[in-house]
């Protein structure tokens, strides 16, 4: 494997055992529109700092597989047309090639975990898509946390996914799920997908003692409600649409989330955009908290 690029900041952290916490790149390049891309990854990178973490958002640049962004590589995964989007299976390939990519949560998990890195910060996971049983369509996500040994913050899986699909695949490949101070599994948008949750946390040193208490290789996800969610009438009237409209076009395969995530920004008006971007926020915030208390919990 070619080898990792760690910014100074991230190679000092982690050599001398503080908190880091990882950051994809996906949501800049692919999932906020700019110039409110750029504007909102530094804010995260911000709040990480602010609540005693280093940020290491990851992306290829120029080919280099990196871990801590420069702000002219922050600026250029946000700014350039040329960036990729990189699951596991295309990193090598962009990166022998020189390229530019951003990574996804599946490839972030995995590039962190070599690093040295316990802490992601997400906004959604990629999960089974509606109609897999025909197509197969499952995100590498999944199967990249069965064997990624990490902590990752998330607000569930997608709600335009198939979740309950998709929590019996987590339960399958031995993910630990927790909710965090909630009962019911996220869906992203939603603040309860109706799928109830076995296991409940309420503060951050909680997760920081089941991590510390991991046997398995693979990931613990801690699933955490968007702080203002949307309605779920207004939700289900977005996607019926979006799903409509995706299959009179002939949207299939890895097409149909983007597609459908592009239509619930112009549809809510700017709604979906404003709760994608609290997701994050909070997510970061309390992966940031949650490092700090590991990393505490590492010194005692």
């Amino acid at each position: 494997m070619k080898k990792l690029h760690l910014s100074d900041e991230v190679a000092e952290a982690l050599a001398n055992n503080r908190p880091v916490v990882a950051l994809e790149s996906t949501i800049i390049s692919h999932g906020l529109p700019r110039p409110s891309n750029l504007t909102v990854a530094r804010e995260v990178e911000a709040l990480v700092r602010a609540n005693g973490a280093v940020p290491a958002t990851i992306a290829i640049c120029e080919g280099r597989i990196t871990v801590g962004l420069t702000p002219n590589e922050l600026q250029g995964i946000a700014e350039r047309d040329d960036v990729a989007k990189a699951s596991t299976r295309d990193c090598s390939v962009i990166a022998s090639r020189g390229g530019w990519a951003a990574t996804t949560v599946a490839s972030t998990a995995q590039i962190a975990s070599l690093a040295g890195i316990s802490l992601f910060a997400t906004g959604g996971l990629g999960g089974v898509h509606r109609g897999a049983s025909e197509s197969f369509d499952e995100s590498a996500d999944l199967t990249a946390l069965s064997h990624t040994p990490i902590t990752v913050v998330s607000s569930g899986v997608k709600s335009i996914l198939d979740v309950a699909a998709t929590l019996e695949r987590l339960e399958t490949l031995g993910i630990t799920l927790l909710g965090y101070q909630c009962d019911y599994f996220p869906g992203f948008y939603l603040k309860d997908s109706g799928h109830p949750l076995e296991y409940r946390v309420e503060t951050p040193e909680e997760v920081a003692r089941v991590m510390d208490s991991a046997i398995s290789d693979g990931a613990l996800l801690v699933a955490s409600p968007a702080p203002e969610p949307m309605d779920p009438a207004t939700h289900q009237k977005l996607l019926d649409g979006a799903l409509s409209e995706a299959a009179s076009q002939g949207i299939k395969g890895k097409a149909v989330t983007p597609f459908i995530l592009e239509r619930f920004h112009s549809a809510s008006e700017g709604l979906s955009l404003k709760i994608n971007t609290e997701i994050i926020t909070s997510n970061a915030v309390l992966a940031s908290k949650i490092a700090v208390a590991y990393a505490s919990l590492a010194r005692d």
